[in-house]
């Protein structure tokens, strides 16, 4: 039988149930006062679904309270449908096809989809790696940046710059991933020897050993780290015994065909909540004992304290 035929999936009250056992284990707790000792359910006194209400502060709420399901008219088993699409789906899935499987307009199922992405990011980052473990670095250039090419000093026709390939004009994502461990990914405004040096030595523990291309950006790490040693990609090596970065430019594999093949166009703006999604998929997966299911209940373990609106999710 498919996981999607159990009942949360289908009716509101199941569902308000399915939640609640998960954000309040111990019984449900006042998201004004913080209260849990006189709370009693409004059943029959209101026509919400779900409705409590706290005597201490005479206030009432539901679960959907400080989660990222507030303030949604979106029936809450819709939601539960949506983090299971997204979670199970290695490369994604998008508004539109959202928009047709949830019945909800294309704009709902956008912001839907950002909402979730948020529940995804991780706020919890210690150091990637430690002693004996590997972690590979690299950097990838995706998309188009935002930024205009500089006005001629006449205030004329901006400067065109004609490129076979490379990082102009693209937008940079360095990527760091401990070998059969997690991955973590940023979006920066330009990939520099500077900022990616900051990035990396504050995400990667001192004592891992550090593998990278041969990329100038990473010459100094081996100051910083155990060990670091690379690969030289001009000169046809890819592989040399255990140094390699072929973990984390998978990653980017999967990553570039979600967001060409599903998702297609992504502003700029948005583009640290997509590396997010991504990232947790990543580091939800079977190779680590997390299945489809297992990764929907990670997704709602991060549901509280993240809340958006549309005004901020259009902004940033």
């Amino acid at each position: 039988m498919s996981v999607l035929s159990d009942p949360h999936f289908h009716d509101e009250a199941e569902a308000y149930k399915f939640v609640e056992a998960r954000i309040w284990p111990n019984g449900p707790v006042c998201p004004h006062c913080g209260g849990f000792e006189r709370i009693s359910k409004m059943e029959g006194k209101s026509t919400r679904i779900g409705t409590y209400k706290c005597y201490q502060c005479r206030k009432p709420f539901t679960v959907k309270i400080g989660t990222i399901f507030e303030a949604s008219h979106v029936k809450l088993n819709h939601w539960l449908q949506a983090i299971f699409l997204i979670a199970s789906s290695k490369k994604g899935i998008s508004s539109n096809q959202l928009h047709r499987t949830l019945g909800v307009t294309l704009k709902t199922a956008w912001f839907i989809s950002h909402r979730i992405r948020e529940a995804m990011r991780d706020g919890k980052l210690g150091p990637l790696g430690g002693n004996g473990m590997i972690v590979e670095a690299d950097e990838t250039y995706f998309g188009k940046t935002a930024e205009k090419p500089a006005l001629r000093t006449d205030g004329k026709t901006p400067f065109k710059f004609k490129s076979r390939g490379g990082p102009s004009g693209k937008r940079a994502v360095l990527g760091l991933i401990e070998r059969g461990g997690n991955v973590r990914t940023f979006h920066v405004a330009q990939a520099t020897k500077v900022n990616v040096a900051e990035l990396v030595t504050d995400n990667v523990h001192h004592e891992s050993t550090l593998y990278t291309d041969e990329s100038r950006l990473y010459t100094t790490m081996g100051d910083h780290f155990a060990a670091h040693d690379s690969v030289k990609h001009s000169a046809g090596e890819y592989v040399r015994g255990v140094v390699h970065s072929n973990t984390i430019e998978s990653y980017f594999s999967i990553f570039k065909r979600g967001m060409r093949g599903t998702y297609q166009h992504c502003a700029e703006k948005h583009l640290h909540r997509y590396l997010a999604e991504f990232d947790f998929r990543h580091n939800s997966r079977v190779a680590l004992g997390v299945n489809d299911v297992a990764r929907a209940d990670r997704i709602l373990d991060g549901v509280v304290g993240k809340r958006l609106t549309y005004r901020t999710t259009s902004a940033r």
